[in-house]
């Protein structure tokens, strides 16, 4: 099952909530999720996976080249499609967009207006009604991915569209992404959410080795990449405290995820047009 929408409309907390852990990092900078990441939901007779696509934009240079073609891939292969609309900002052209492009899909569509918490009952009227203006969708479900509220109704509508299937995935396996890349991803969320402006786009990590020192210790080294030596300042920041600081953050979640203790061995580097490197793009795992 496909989650589609345009940037930051909560499509990856909207899967952390409907696996019941967190599969995808979280951020409010748009293009947060670079790859098609899956999340498994398994119950006793169903299960179901989610694919929480990149935000559908125009394409600009390769990432984001990669980044739509991976989107338009991966719909093409679902069973299903969930559209993800924000209710606190209403429909617009990029959802008109991915409307028409989803009219043109022979998957079912499911349509959630996600973030009804943050809005008055107006509002979410309003964007209701324009949602069905769009002629997309066999159903609209108002959700708030942050709060659980409505969520089971729509777990329940996506689970009835599955097409009868083995199992793909493990009991108890909650995502497929490596280990190596979802590491990456929790150091990128704690830079996110650090950063501002143009920063937060031209951020990659790249773990680079991990080690198990010692039977309660896991060594990780990872690099911060960056476009310009002005960036890089601003990462590091005045005697090494931004690095430190989102160093600190990102061990303490990466030791939660591991269930050990661990040395984070974090640095920046300059890698200049990163995001137009074909090659680089191979290695960090972005299709």
């Amino acid at each position: 099952m496909a989650l589609a929408g345009r940037p930051n409309v909560g499509k990856s907390t909207l899967t952390n909530a409907i696996v019941g852990t967190k599969v995808a990092i979280v951020s409010d900078k748009p293009q947060t999720t670079r790859r098609a990441i899956r999340g498994v939901a398994t119950a006793e007779d169903w299960q179901l996976v989610l694919i929480d696509l990149p935000g559908v934009q125009r394409p600009r240079d390769a990432l984001t080249g990669r980044m739509q073609r991976r989107v338009e891939r991966e719909l093409g292969d679902a069973d299903g499609c969930l559209l993800v609309v924000n209710a606190e900002q209403g429909i617009g052209p990029g959802d008109c967009f991915i409307a028409n492009l989803l009219r043109s899909s022979a998957v079912p569509v499911v349509v959630a207006v996600n973030k009804v918490d943050r809005c008055g009952r107006a509002a979410i009227a309003a964007t209701l009604q324009a949602v069905s203006d769009l002629d997309v969708g066999e159903e609209i479900f108002p959700v708030s991915a942050r709060t659980g509220a409505g969520v089971p109704l729509l777990v329940e509508r996506l689970v009835s569209l599955l097409p009868e299937s083995p199992f793909f995935f493990l009991p108890g396996q909650i995502s497929d992404v490596p280990e190596s890349v979802w590491l990456a991803e929790l150091v990128r969320e704690q830079v996110l959410s650090r950063v501002r402006a143009e920063v937060p786009h031209a951020v990659e990590v790249e773990v680079e080795a991990i080690e198990q020192r010692r039977e309660d210790l896991i060594a990780v080294v990872a690099v911060v990449l960056v476009e310009t030596e002005s960036q890089k300042g601003i990462l590091i920041g005045a005697g090494g405290s931004m690095v430190k600081a989102i160093g600190t953050a990102a061990r303490r979640a990466i030791e939660r995820e591991l269930g050990s203790r661990v040395h984070l061995e974090l640095s920046v580097r300059v890698r200049r047009h990163w995001r137009g490197d074909e090659r680089l793009l191979d290695r960090l795992g972005i299709e």
